[in-house]
């Protein structure tokens, strides 16, 4: 085994590795938790945003 099989086993492996992190993004499963995740920054907290309102009033 020279350099270059390694380098072809490490390309195939990044690939395959790719490809199922593309697989597991568009699974139907995990598109409930990806919707709740996106909406995420506007969901209202009124205990963490009441301070910051009050310290920036003029």
């Amino acid at each position: 085994m020279d350099i270059n099989d390694l380098r072809s086993l490490i390309t195939v492996l990044g690939l395959l590795c790719f490809l199922g992190i593309v697989w597991w993004a568009y699974a139907g499963g995990s598109k409930k938790g990806f919707e709740e995740a996106a909406n995420l920054p506007f969901a209202e907290h009124d205990d963490e945003g009441a301070t910051a309102k009050t310290l920036h009033q003029r």
